[in-house]
């Protein structure tokens, strides 16, 4: 069997250039300050929109691997709201860590002692887990009432019933 060298040539000039994905540094992050008032809000929608702004998605140059999302300031956390019966139905379960430990509540009980655990626990839940995931969260600020002390950083009041008309509960 006779083999013969066959050399191979390819014209470069045909082919387009390769692009790179191009990452955002460190030094061009620009981190936004948000207040969003949390009254008549559906705690899920809140939570949904919460963890896409503090996990950066809602920004043209999301970074997966980077904490660029934007702080996030509730107030009025003692007003969030819930569609249907889950105020009194639904329940939320923890464990002590001990044999028969697991303890459970509902938000109407816990609207009482903690208001801000459901939101943080709700927008917790959306993010993926891990380091860069606790770090995100940090960047969540919970208030009862309508103080808060980010005054400084001069927020951008976002009217959240104003972007879809389910995201608040009309009283009636």
């Amino acid at each position: 069997m006779i083999l013969k060298d066959l050399t191979l040539t390819i014209n470069l000039s045909t082919y387009a250039p390769i692009k790179m994905t191009s990452f955002i540094k460190k030094n061009e992050l620009k981190n936004n300050w948000l207040l969003i008032n949390a009254e008549n809000a559906v705690v899920g929608r809140l939570a949904a929109y919460i963890s896409k702004v503090i996990r950066g998605k809602n920004k043209s140059q999301y970074t997966p691997h980077m904490d660029h999302g934007d702080f996030v300031i509730v107030t009025n956390i003692e007003k969030i709201k819930f569609t249907g019966k889950k105020f009194s139905k639904k329940i939320y379960f923890r464990h002590t860590g001990y044999p028969g430990g697991i303890k459970s509540t509902t938000p109407s009980a816990l609207i009482v002692k903690k208001p801000e655990y459901i939101l943080k626990m709700a927008v917790k839940r959306m993010l993926p887990h891990g380091p860069l995931a606790k770090k995100q969260l940090s960047n969540l600020k919970i208030y009862k009432g309508n103080k808060h002390p980010h005054e400084a950083q001069n927020p951008e009041l976002i009217d959240f019933g104003k972007i879809h008309q389910k995201n608040k509960i009309s009283i009636n």
